[in-house]
């Protein structure tokens, strides 16, 4: 596993990098053989506003030959901004291995009945009897079904606006394809179109 941290509006301390590097191990044995090629980056930036308490900002992306997970934390210190994103981004790599594992067999866990027979099969060390928590299942609670409009991307950020919600879905009037238009958290807005 290849970790990179950086700074943005803030210089990243060697304290601050070994920090990230500790927390962030975990990853490595969460994955299994996907963290031979994973690249995990840390961004750590500062808000400058007064009135936001949480200006300590802690963003991870981890990139693997599969999916790329990116979770982002803010906490009123940079230390626990970190912790709390070392621990979402371990949550979401657990998921993936556990729907890795689902579509690919059972592994070692399924094989090996006591911490003793799957440190026999390969896993080393005092990590091998740690009990690792299965992630939630995934769940849909709801399903909405609407007619889309066919909209210019400007008329659907203008709708967007007015119904106050993260995103909005509709058909390009230029292309013909659903495309979505959401809110960056710079304030602007971002726009998904299909391939």
């Amino acid at each position: 596993m290849e970790l990179h941290v950086r700074g943005r509006n803030v210089p990243v301390t060697e304290a601050l990098e070994e920090h990230a590097e500790r927390r962030l191990h975990k990853i490595d044995r969460v994955l299994g053989p996907m963290s031979d090629t994973a690249v995990v980056e840390v961004e750590l930036s500062v808000e400058h506003n007064p009135s936001i308490a949480k200006s300590q900002i802690a963003e991870v992306t981890v990139r693997t030959k599969g999916p790329v997970m990116r979770v982002r934390e803010a906490d009123s210190d940079m230390y626990a901004a970190i912790d709390l994103a070392a621990h979402r981004i371990e949550r979401a790599a657990q998921r993936l291995r556990e729907r890795r594992k689902d579509h690919h067999g059972p592994g070692i866990e399924a094989v090996a009945s006591s911490p003793a027979e799957i440190a026999a099969l390969g896993r080393m060390g005092k990590e091998a009897t740690e009990a690792v928590e299965p992630p939630p299942p995934i769940r849909i609670v709801r399903s909405k079904r609407f007619a889309m409009p066919s909209l210019t991307p400007e008329d659907a950020a203008m709708r967007l606006e007015l119904i106050d919600h993260e995103f909005f879905v509709f058909r390009n009037e230029a292309t013909g394809e659903v495309s979505v238009i959401y809110r960056r958290r710079d304030g602007d807005f971002g726009l998904i179109e299909g391939a």
